[in-house]
C-alpha cells in the first residue's frame, strides 16, 4: 500500500477503535503497516512509525519500528502529559520533503493494546518517543503536523533544512534531526 500524500481527504478522518483483534482483516492490515514502514525507509532513509490512516486504513492502529515496542499497537491513548512542552521540526511520511515546526508535550504516558490482546502502559516517555507517539496519535485523530505549526515560517523544505541544520536547530527546543538515524 502506498502512503497517502498530504491533501488526501481521508487523512482528516478520525479512526475508530479496533474491536476484534482476531479479525483476519486486522491482521492483514497490521502486516501492511510493517510493509509500508520498510518500503518507506528503503526509499527515504527515515521512518520510525506509521499510523494506519496514512495507508488508507481507517482504524486506530500504529505500526512501529522501535526497540522495546510491539510491531503494531492498537487503540493507543495518551493517559498523562507533562506540563513542559517542546518545539521541534516534525517530519511525516505523508510529506517526506517538508518539515514543520510544531509544539508538543515533552513527555507523555501511553496506554495501548498489542495484537495478542495484552494492554500495555508506557509511562513518562522520553522526548523522542513522546513526540513520535503524539504525531502518530494525531494521525488517528485526523490531525497533521500543519495543524500544530507554531512560529514564523513554520514550514521548510527538507533540502533547505539539510543545508543549514544548525540554524534551524537554534529555532527549537528539541532536535531529533541533527543525526539521521534510519533505525
Amino acid at each position: 500500500m502506498d502512503i497517502l500524500p498530504v491533501g488526501t481527504p481521508s487523512l482528516r478522518d478520525v479512526a475508530p477503535p479496533v474491536t476484534d483483534l482476531s479479525d483476519p482483516a486486522v491482521l492483514a492490515e497490521a502486516a501492511a503497516l510493517g510493509d509500508a514502514i520498510r518500503a518507506f525507509r528503503a526509499k527515504h532513509g527515515f521512518g520510525r512509525a506509521i499510523a494506519a490512516p496514512q495507508i488508507g486504513i481507517c482504524k486506530r492502529m500504529i505500526g512501529l519500528a522501535l526497540p522495546g515496542w510491539p510491531q503494531v499497537i492498537v487503540n493507543p491513548e495518551i493517559v498523562w502529559q507533562s506540563d513542559e512542552r517542546m518545539t521541534l521540526w516534525d517530519d511525516c511520511m505523508c510529506f517526506p520533503d517538508m518539515l514543520v515546526r510544531v509544539e508538543r508535550f515533552a513527555s507523555i504516558s501511553v496506554r495501548f493494546t498489542d495484537l495478542g490482546g495484552a494492554v500495555h502502559l508506557k509511562e513518562r516517555l522520553g522526548q523522542a518517543e513522546a513526540e513520535l507517539m503524539q504525531h502518530e496519535i494525531d494521525h488517528l485523530d485526523g490531525k497533521l503536523s500543519f495543524d500544530r505549526a507554531v512560529g514564523t515560517n513554520p514550514v521548510v523544505h527538507r533540502s533547505v533544512f539539510e543545508t543549514v541544520r544548525a540554524d534551524f536547530a537554534r529555532e527549537v527546543d528539541y532536535v531529533p534531526h541533527l543525526v539521521r538515524d534510519p533505525s
